[in-house]
Formats: structure tokens, sequence, C-alpha cells
């Protein structure tokens, strides 16, 4: 009777056990998706300042250079702060895209993973047909990141340039000299903007396809 009552406990504790490893696995499974999606939710956010930023750094550049500028040294001041804010705008990006990188590659990966523990092949063909689907739509996030690091960095770099020119020659002719180049900077500024929301638009997508009813 002893040896029966101990075997019972003994049972009722393994279910116990195997009862919290599966929750313990859905739970982290969805973890990670929320994980996931913070993460772009931080990078969707940080586009929309960056957009916001590209404006005011090309509007008080354009205001620097504008033709009978009677206040030269107060738009260059506006200008050079416009300038601090983008470079703290840049840094930030690019340190949120690349956690959203690595968390976009530990999700599937691991949902991957816990997709071959299957026992039902049919479960395991959904699993794998889900993932293919999800991963497609977040693999454009990548497509779209093509190349807009580097642009970010070069446009910050070509802002500080222009600034640095200024501050040694703030004369008319100073001014006039570098107009030709900053009426560049200013185009490959609105350039950026585009691919960013490019991006944004990718982020958005995905956030969607990830996101559970009743969640953003």
């Amino acid at each position: 009777m002893k040896l029966l009552k101990q075997t019972y406990i003994w049972h009722c504790t393994l279910l116990i056990i195997a009862a919290l490893v599966i929750t313990s696995c859905a739970s982290t499974g969805m973890q990670r998706s929320q994980d996931t999606r913070i993460t772009m939710q931080t990078m969707d956010n940080d586009i929309q300042e960056a957009s916001r930023q590209l404006d005011a750094t090309g509007a008080s550049l354009d205001e620097l250079l504008r033709p009978g500028q009677t206040d030269i040294k107060q738009a260059f001041n506006a200008y050079s702060k416009n300038v601090e804010k983008m470079a703290t705008m840049e840094k930030k990006f690019a340190k949120h895209a690349k956690q959203m990188k690595k968390q976009g590659i530990n999700y599937f990966e691991e949902w991957k993973k816990e997709g071959t523990e299957y026992k039902n092949p049919s479960i395991q063909e959904l699993s794998d047909q889900r993932r293919s689907e999800v991963k497609t739509i977040y693999d454009k996030i990548a497509e779209n990141s093509i190349g807009v690091d580097e642009s970010f960095k070069t446009h910050v770099s070509d802002l500080k340039e222009i600034q640095t020119f200024l501050s040694n020659d703030l004369t008319q002719k100073g001014i006039t000299s570098i107009s030709p180049t900053s009426d560049k900077v200013v185009r490959d500024g609105n350039n950026l903007k585009y691919e960013i929301q490019k991006l944004q638009t990718a982020i958005q997508n995905a956030r969607t396809e990830m996101a559970q009813a009743g969640t953003n």
C-alpha cells in the first residue's frame, strides 16, 4: 500500500513537471514573439523621429543658405543644433536596427528548432508553413534595410562637414560656395527619408503579421 502511494505521488509529480515544461515552452515562444514586436515598435518610433528630424535639419540648412538671410549667425546656430540631434538619432537608429536583426534571427531559429519536436506531421507541416510565411514578410525588413545604415551615416557626416566649413567661413562668399554641395545634401536627406519610410512599411507589415489578437 505504501509503495502504491509513493508510486502515485511520483507519477503526479512527473505530470506536474511535464505540464510546467510545456507551459514554459509556450510562454517562451510567446515571449520571443512579444520581444521581437517590441523591438520593431522601437524601430518604428525611431523612423518617425528620424523623418521629422531630417525635415527639420534640411529646413534649417535651407534657411541658413537662403538669399537675403539677415541673421546668419542665428541661422547657423539653429542648423548646428539640428545637426547634433541628427547625429544622436543616427546612433540610436543603428543600435536599434542591430538589435532588431539579432532578435529576428533568434526568433526564427528557435521557432524552427521547436518545429521539429512535433509528433503529428500535419502540425509540423503547418508550423513550417507559417514560419515560412512570416519569415518571408519579416525578410522584407532586411531587403529595405540594405544601404540605409550607411546612407544615414554618410548623410550625418556630410551635415557635420558643412557645419565645420561654415564655422570657419560664415561669410556670404563662403555660403555661396558651399550652396551647390548643400543643395545636394538636402536632396540626399529627402532620399534617405523615403528609404527609411519604406523600411517602416516593412516593419509595420511584419508587426501586423506577428501580432496576436488583442495586442499591438
